[in-house]
């Protein structure tokens, strides 16, 4: 695939609502966007963390290991059923509310994130992987920066402090995730 449509496939990805994308939203939301940057990094290494050994050795793996694909869809099913259940019933307070958005769940959420699939195994694959990889590199952390800031404009937060989460956002970023868990697992089962 040549760069320019390389570009625009990651994009449309990495814009995609999904359980990543939810997380960073929320911390722009409760952080603000300077409070929440620190989680780009962590967004970024997670993924490259998957991608660049499946753009290396994915297919190769999964070839090997049939089962492998649905058990990894599964895992990222039930990680995403749990981020949505604690979502949910946490403290609506506004002192609890940097609780929601840890770099540990962004970590594991991007881990397990089935995008990360898609892009190392169909996309990042070709002759020039390092400038692959380094576009990529760039473009998710594009595309966390406008998460952070699509979640800091719904609340209007910019840059001040925190002072408390809509419920309303929390608990629809909640039902988001468990209907996000729910097509995961069944794409689980399907496979």
């Amino acid at each position: 695939m040549p760069l320019p449509d390389l570009i625009i496939a990651l994009m449309v990805l990495l814009l995609t609502p999904g359980p990543t994308n939810t997380l960073m939203a929320l911390a722009g939301a409760e952080r603000g966007v300077r409070g929440a940057s620190g989680l780009i990094a962590v967004e970024t290494c997670a993924y490259l963390c998957v991608v660049v050994p499946l753009a290396l050795a994915g297919s190769a793996v999964l070839a090997a290991v049939p089962g492998l694909l649905p058990a990894v869809t599964a895992a990222a099913a039930a990680w995403v059923l749990w981020l949505a259940i604690r979502m949910w019933r946490s403290p609506l307070a506004a002192q609890d509310a940097s609780a929601t958005v840890t770099p540990r769940r962004v970590f594991l959420t991007t881990l397990l994130n089935p995008k990360a699939l898609v892009i190392g195994l169909v996309l990042m694959p070709g002759p020039d992987l390092p400038v692959r990889i380094a576009v990529f590199a760039g473009l998710v952390c594009g595309a966390a920066t406008a998460w952070i800031g699509l979640g800091a404009l719904l609340v209007r937060r910019g840059d001040a402090a925190v002072t408390g989460l809509p419920p309303l956002l929390r608990r629809s970023a909640a039902l988001w995730l468990g209907l996000l868990s729910a097509a995961l697992a069944l794409r689980a089962v399907l496979a």
